[in-house]
C-alpha cells in the first residue's frame, strides 16, 4: 500500500511504525474471510482491510477520529485472526492499537459511552471494586429490564456464584520434590474474582511438576483493558508497576500467564516501552521469558501413564482463545497436553472465529458479542463433548452464558488428571 506521510509526520515514532505496517498491506482481502465482524455484517468497513483504509486516511490527514471511524474501530474485537491469515505479515495489532489511541484523544463520545468506559476502566482492573460490583449487580438484577442495553449487558454477565477457592495469596509456593524451575504467576484482576479456582489449579499443577511459583503482592492488572480503550498513559503505568514488582523477585525462569488475553499483553511489553530509556530493556527481557501456562507446561513431562477411566471417558471440546492462537501463536500445545493426560479432544468448526468476549467487547458491543457467542456455543455443542476447555477467563465466562456445557480452564483438567480435584464445574 502506498502511503503519503510527510517527513515531519514520520519523525513521530508511532507514525513511522504505522507507515511501515501500512506499506505491507497488498489489499488482497484474505483477512475478510476470517474477520468475525465482516462475517456477521458483510461491511467492508468492518473488515481489517476496510479499517486499515480508514486508519490510513485518518493518520495521513492528521484528522480527528470521526464518529464513523470510531464506530468501526470500536467494532473490531482485536481477535487478530486477520494476522494469522495475512500472507504479507501486516502487523494489524499495533496499527489498530494506535488507532484506538487516536480515537481516545480526538473523538468526543456520547455521555453514556464515556461513563461506561470510565466505569469499566476503574472497576475491572481492581479486584476489590470488581467483587463489590458483582454484589451490586445481583441486587440490581430484578430491574435489569429497565436499564440501557450496555448496563443490561453488565448485569447479565454477573455470575450467580463465585468459586469457593479464596484469592491466591502473595508468597512462594514451593515445588514438590526437586525444583526444576522458578516462575512468577500473574493472578490477574478479573480472574482473581471469577477464576480463583483456575489460579489454585495452576499452582497445584506446577508445584506437582517440580516448579516453584512466586506470586507478587505488588503485581496487578496487565494493562490490556485500558490499553485496548486507547488509554496509553494508564496502560504504561500498569506495565511499569508490574515490571517493578517482578524485578524484585530475583531470578525467574519464566513469567507464567494463565489468562491468554493477559499473556498477549505481557509479551508485548517490550514493544510498548521500546523507546523508554529507563524501562525499555527491562520490558524486553520480561517479555522474552513470558509464557502461556500451556506453552510452559509443554516443556515439562505431564504425560499420564495410566489415566483413570473417568479421564479417558471424558470428551473435551477445546476452544482456542483468539489471544492464544492468533495473538501468541500457541495452537497445538493445549490440545497435546490434554491428549497426553488421557482426554479425548475435539476441535469445533470455525475454531478460528472469536467467541465475542474480547475483554470489554461483550459489554460495549453486546449484540455483536451475543451473536458470536451463540455461534461459538452451537459449534462446541455439535462436537458431542461433555466439557469445554479454554485458556482465557473472558472466553470461559462468556461461553458459559451461551451453553449448558460446563466450561473450564485447560489447567483445571490437567490438574485433575495428574492428581488434583475434579473441577467443581463438572
Amino acid at each position: 500500500m502506498q502511503t503519503r506521510f510527510t517527513p515531519a509526520q514520520l519523525a513521530d515514532r508511532d507514525i513511522a511504525v504505522a507507515d511501515a505496517i501500512l506499506r505491507k498491506c497488498v489489499h488482497c482481502g484474505f483477512c475478510t474471510a476470517t474477520c468475525p465482524t465482516y462475517v456477521l455484517l458483510g461491511d467492508e468497513n468492518d473488515s481489517p482491510r476496510g479499517r486499515i483504509y480508514l486508519i490510513k486516511d485518518m493518520l495521513e490527514g492528521d484528522k480527528a477520529a470521526s464518529p464513523k471511524v470510531a464506530m468501526h474501530i470500536d467494532r473490531c474485537l482485536s481477535c487478530l485472526s486477520c494476522m494469522t491469515t495475512c500472507p504479507s505479515g501486516v502487523d494489524y495489532m499495533h496499527l489498530v492499537d494506535h488507532a484506538r489511541e487516536r480515537v481516545a484523544e480526538t473523538h468526543r463520545r456520547p455521555p453514556g459511552e464515556r461513563w461506561l468506559r470510565r466505569l469499566l476502566a476503574t472497576v475491572l482492573p481492581n479486584p476489590r471494586l470488581f467483587r463489590l460490583s458483582l454484589w451490586g449487580a445481583r441486587l440490581a438484577r430484578p430491574v435489569a429490564g429497565l436499564m440501557p442495553p450496555a448496563v443490561k449487558a453488565l448485569l447479565g454477565q454477573a455470575p450467580a456464584s463465585l468459586p469457593a477457592d479464596p484469592p491466591l495469596a502473595p508468597g512462594v509456593y514451593p515445588a514438590q520434590g526437586m525444583r526444576k524451575a522458578r516462575v512468577a504467576l500473574l493472578t490477574g484482576c478479573v480472574q482473581q474474582v471469577l477464576g480463583s479456582d483456575i489460579n489454585a489449579a495452576t499452582v497445584r499443577l506446577l508445584n506437582r511438576l517440580g516448579v516453584e511459583v512466586v506470586v507478587s503482592a505488588e503485581a496487578g492488572c496487565c494493562g490490556a483493558l485500558v490499553h485496548h480503550m486507547g488509554d496509553r498513559a494508564a496502560a504504561e503505568a500498569m506495565v511499569k508497576a508490574n515490571l517493578a514488582a517482578w524485578g524484585k523477585l530475583g531470578d525467574l525462569d519464566a513469567v507464567v500467564i494463565n489468562a491468554s488475553g493477559c499473556g498477549t499483553m505481557v509479551k508485548d511489553y517490550g514493544f510498548l516501552l521500546r523507546d523508554d530509556p529507563d524501562w525499555g530493556a527491562r520490558a524486553a527481557r520480561l517479555s522474552a521469558i513470558t509464557k502461556d501456562v500451556t506453552e510452559f507446561l509443554s516443556g515439562l513431562d505431564v504425560r499420564v501413564q495410566s489415566p483413570a477411566a473417568e479421564i479417558t471417558a471424558t470428551v473435551v471440546a477445546y476452544h482456542s482463545a483468539c489471544s492464544l492462537q492468533h495473538g501468541q501463536r500457541v495452537r497445538d500445545e493445549p490440545k497435546a497436553l490434554l491428549l497426553a493426560a488421557g482426554f479425548t479432544v475435539k476441535e469445533p468448526a470455525e475454531s478460528h472465529l472469536c467467541c465475542g468476549s474480547a475483554g470489554t467487547y461483550s459489554i460495549t458491543q453486546p449484540e455483536l458479542s451475543r451473536q458470536l457467542r451463540d455461534r461459538k456455543a452451537a459449534n462446541l455443542e455439535v462436537t458431542g463433548a461433555a466439557v469445554v476447555a479454554a485458556g482465557n477467563i473472558g472466553c470461559i465466562e462468556h461461553i458459559r452464558g451461551g451453553t449448558a456445557l460446563p466450561v473450564v480452564h485447560t489447567v483445571q483438567l490437567l490438574d485433575w488428571a495428574t492428581g488434583g480435584p475434579r473441577p467443581a464445574r463438572l
